[in-house]
């Protein structure tokens, strides 16, 4: 058995969060709770992750987290909008400073013409201000889109406590 390699990013957020008495609320409804994993494998990170949600159904972004369930039947629940609300709904839930939040299809089925298998959208946003978004389509297998929406998550996170301090 070997041991795994140190998880670069992870260790990123958690020494930059740590700096600046940063608190991290997770949404993730795609990766299953990927971002929070890597994150609390890091020593010191009791300290960043305050906590995370895995919303995977739309019952559950609606029951858990109190995303409109008209926003969710107007745009979907893979959406700039419906990632955006769930990035707001979770710092409402939550005493964390940041939310990252991620929803997106990473197959093998569940694609359409319009919203294709590997569509992602990821949003970072900071309590009093406001959420960048991204949109992505990630290629691959399930776990490589996974793996890749997880990765950007982290990337996006620490570009924007960059650009905060």
């Amino acid at each position: 058995m070997t041991a795994e390699a140190p998880d670069v990013l992870a260790e990123q957020v958690v020494r930059r969060c740590r700096e600046t008495g940063t608190r991290l609320v997770l949404v993730e409804a795609c990766t299953g709770g990927r971002v929070c994993a890597r994150l609390t494998e890091v020593p010191g990170a009791s300290a960043v992750v305050e906590r995370g949600f895995i919303p995977y159904s739309n019952e559950s972004k609606v029951e858990q987290l109190g995303v409109p369930l008209e926003l969710l039947q107007a745009h979907g629940s893979v959406s700039e909008e419906a990632v955006e609300a769930l990035a707001h709904a979770a710092l409402a839930h939550s005493r964390a400073d940041w939310a990252v939040a991620e929803t997106g299809i990473a197959g093998p089925t569940g694609g359409t013409p319009r919203k294709p298998v590997g569509l992602a959208f990821l949003a970072v946003l900071r309590r009093g201000g406001r959420a960048t978004v991204e949109r992505h389509v990630f290629t691959g297998d399930r776990s490589a889109v996974r793996r890749a929406i997880a990765d950007r998550a982290l990337v996006l996170l620490l570009e924007r406590l960059a650009s905060e301090s």
